[in-house]
């Protein structure tokens, strides 16, 4: 598991972060004499791996002396077209005495054409901070994306800002997966089964779940592979044809930041699943509790995933996961 760092800002960061975030050319506020033109500058706010279907989030912001101008326009063009959902906020942000982001409409909603993703200016502002949230495209499963910014002033200057490359990892993941009592569970398709679509597709069936309350043994939420001694799975009648012998680990301070939402800095990236020995891992894992972490190998050896318990109640029944998972072979 890797933790993330932020790198520092630069100069014009702290000018526009700090002082420049929004303010209009008609504020008192004083363009410091080093910055005597269209300028720009860029951080990457999001952290860990970048997902497909995941967004990659950045903060552009640009200024110039109030009497050279105004802003006219921001554009972000992408080495790869975003997926749907790809914009650039016509909002600048900034953060309030108590911490909080604050946005203020500055132009109008932004508009992507292919790579190029564009807001225009509808108020008269001499320094933004706009978001951008690029949607990773499957297309980009693998390779690495690169992104340029651009800004344009009404007296005809131009400032651009070049940010990347970044990978794009191979795993997959998904949130809040909810799994009822007697649950089937596939790790390729990363989805729930009831027990008759289970019987038509034994195959995909790698995990079972479910919730036990037995006297005098701290069985609960359980994860168990359909092979698993028919201890780990009272009175359960597997439907025919289960046979996947999956490979099973829980890890009790285990977290990963997009997965728990609520952890800071430890992410589970590609490595981390193409390394992870299993081979002697059992097929059964009882007493999952909230924010443990569960990793998995199917039977086949094709796949390992990461599960991350996000909720899990002490005396009932059903969880919510999220994933991630790789094809490792």
């Amino acid at each position: 598991m890797k933790t993330m760092y932020f790198r520092k800002f630069s100069i014009l960061s702290v000018l526009c972060w700090v002082s420049l975030l929004f303010i209009s050319c008609n504020d008192d506020y004083e363009i410091p004499d080093s910055v005597t033109k269209l300028s720009s500058d860029c951080i990457k706010r999001s952290l860990g791996p970048n997902v497909v279907g995941g967004q990659i989030e950045f903060a552009y912001a640009m200024a110039l002396p109030k009497e050279k101008g105004k802003l006219v326009a921001a554009r972000v063009e992408a080495s790869i077209a975003g997926a749907e959902g790809t914009y650039l906020e016509h909002r600048s942000f900034h953060t309030d005495n108590v911490g909080s982001d604050v946005g203020v409409e500055v132009g109008s909603p932004s508009e992507t054409n292919g790579t190029v993703t564009e807001v225009r200016f509808t108020v008269d502002t001499c320094a933004s901070t706009l978001r951008y949230y690029y949607v990773v495209p499957e297309e980009a499963r693998g390779k690495e994306v690169s992104f340029v910014f651009f800004a344009e002033s009404s007296n005809g200057e131009t400032a651009k800002y070049k940010m990347g490359s970044y990978k794009i990892a191979e795993m997959d993941m998904k949130l809040d997966i909810k799994l009822n009592n007697n649950t089937y569970f596939s790790i390729e398709d990363m989805k729930t089964y009831t027990a008759a679509e289970a019987a038509e597709h034994p195959e995909k069936i790698d995990l079972v779940y479910l919730f036990r309350m037995k006297r005098g043994i701290k069985f609960l939420h359980a994860l168990v592979a359909p092979t698993a001694d028919a201890d780990y799975l009272p009175n359960i009648t597997l439907p025919n044809g289960l046979t996947n012998n999956t490979k099973i680990k829980k890890v009790y301070s285990s977290c990963d930041q997009q997965l728990a939402r609520n952890e800071a800095g430890v992410f589970v990236d590609d490595l981390d699943l193409q390394q992870i020995d299993l081979s002697r891992s059992p097929n059964y894992t009882v007493a999952l509790a909230k924010m443990n972490g569960v990793w998995i190998e199917t039977a086949d050896g094709r796949y390992r995933a990461y599960i991350y318990i996000n909720e899990a109640k002490e005396t009932s029944a059903g969880i919510t996961i999220s994933m991630k998972r790789l094809k490792v072979r």
